[in-house]
């Protein structure tokens, strides 16, 4: 039995909900079997499965541990100035592709390819990735029209994806095209 006191447990899960967002910021989506993650904690995969019931439940959980940790960290990084659309491109891709957010979009580059394949966790954890991203975006686009500023964001985040698809698979000559 883990903890006796329920905060003594709430405490352990919130612990391995940071640790298990390391192993997946570190190792992706395809080392995320239960046994080799509880391994790198140093627990059991019966114990992960104590505190999160599934495996499914343990994602679900972690994705939204990881999205609410990519935001405080975007907000963070936040530039006081807001551009036009065409010139926060490059600002925006330079910011996402350094070592702090890299794993960030990684990872959902993984989640889109399982969503893809019909894995409903990780569809809501892309698009709560997604969500994030956009607004994150949109909050500096400088237009005072929100639907202008929605469609922009979702344009710019297009090509920030597509910069991060293209690297991955091999083709860096494209992904560094100069975006506007």
């Amino acid at each position: 039995m883990p903890t006796s006191s329920p905060s003594g447990a709430v405490q352990k899960k919130q612990a391995l909900l940071v640790k298990l967002s390391d192993y997946l910021l570190e190792k992706g989506l395809l080392e995320a079997s239960l046994r080799p993650m509880a391994e790198a904690l140093g627990t059991s995969d019966r114990m992960l499965l104590y505190y999160f019931g599934t495996k499914a439940g343990l994602l679900d959980e972690v994705f939204r541990h990881l999205t609410l940790s990519m935001a405080n960290q975007l907000d963070a990084c936040t530039e006081p100035d807001n551009l036009p659309a065409d010139q926060l491109s490059s600002r925006i891709l330079a910011q996402l592709k350094s070592q702090t957010f890299t794993p960030y979009m990684t990872l959902w580059l993984q989640m889109a390819a399982l969503a893809s394949g019909g894995d409903d966790v990780c569809k809501a954890g892309g698009a709560r990735f997604g969500q994030v991203l956009l607004a994150w975006i949109a909050a500096q686009i400088d237009s005072s029209d929100e639907k202008v500023r929605t469609h922009d964001a979702a344009l710019v985040l297009v090509l920030v994806k597509g910069h991060f698809l293209l690297n991955r698979l091999g083709l860096p000559e494209l992904a560094d095209l100069e975006i506007s």
